[in-house]
């Protein structure tokens, strides 16, 4: 099946998780796929797994500088892009009581302020029709606890959805927002949680879920290219993708 044979999209953090789910879909799908990462070892990993159509960027998307090489690199292989999923993130626990600037700082820098310039950078490679995917979290609706700035930062992201959706519109361009529930990327291995305190924290989600289970990347992947590609008619939306999470 080819259904993406004829498109090229741009994945931020698309080396693991979520961003290499929908890296997989759209290569599998026939399209060309521009992943960035700040790990080389993990976007090597990811085109030995994906093959040649998978381009990959090292970079970080907190710094400029390497946002504007990576549009660079972008204009340079693809020309134009038909889908951008702003994906790039990161989901430290932030304790009330403990956390610090710095902490908050970091989070800020890479979720919030590198979507919005990941979004300027590569707006001008987009083309008319092409879809706009930003990736939020069932956090920013629910105030679990030790999320706060993380969920602050999606939240943000929320908000940007709207906000890009009126800049872009006139040129044919949507935006919209997956909002993923507990997903199985293997993220708790990178919490520093204990192996007793991570199970606790799974099986607190699952409690919580009203399908009693974790989603898969693929899950979420088929709800982002749907955004991108297949809702026309769909611009500045929220897509809770969470096994019912927030709305049952």
């Amino acid at each position: 099946m080819n259904a993406y044979s004829d498109k090229n999209a741009v994945i931020t953090g698309g080396s693991s998780g979520i961003g290499l789910g929908i890296a997989r879909l759209l290569v599998d799908g026939g399209a060309r796929v521009v992943i960035t990462g700040r790990s080389q070892a993990a976007l090597d990993a990811a085109r030995e797994q994906l093959g040649e159509n998978l381009i990959t960027v090292r970079g970080d998307v907190a710094s400029l500088p390497d946002l504007d090489a990576m549009a660079d690199q972008v204009k340079t292989e693809l020309g134009t892009v038909e889908a951008l999923f702003v994906n790039a993130g990161i989901s430290p626990l932030t304790p009330f009581e403990s956390t610090t600037e710095e902490m908050y700082d970091e989070l800020f820098a890479i979720n919030v302020k590198g979507a919005f310039f990941t979004v300027q950078k590569l707006a001008p490679l987009l083309s008319t029709g092409a879809g706009v995917v930003l990736t939020t979290s069932v956090a920013n609706v629910m105030g679990l606890r030790e999320t706060s700035v993380y969920a602050a930062g999606k939240a943000a992201l929320r908000s940007m959805a709207r906000s890009f959706s009126g800049e872009l519109i006139p040129r044919g361009i949507r935006v919209n927002a997956i909002s993923p529930g507990p997903i199985d990327t293997g993220v708790l291995d990178k919490m520093n949680l204990t192996e007793e305190a991570a199970a606790q924290f799974k099986a607190e989600r699952i409690a919580q879920n009203p399908m009693r289970r974790y989603g898969t990347p693929a899950e979420i992947a088929r709800a982002a290219a749907f955004l991108a590609f297949d809702a026309t008619y769909t611009t500045g939306i929220e897509l809770a993708v969470d096994g019912g999470t927030t709305q049952l």
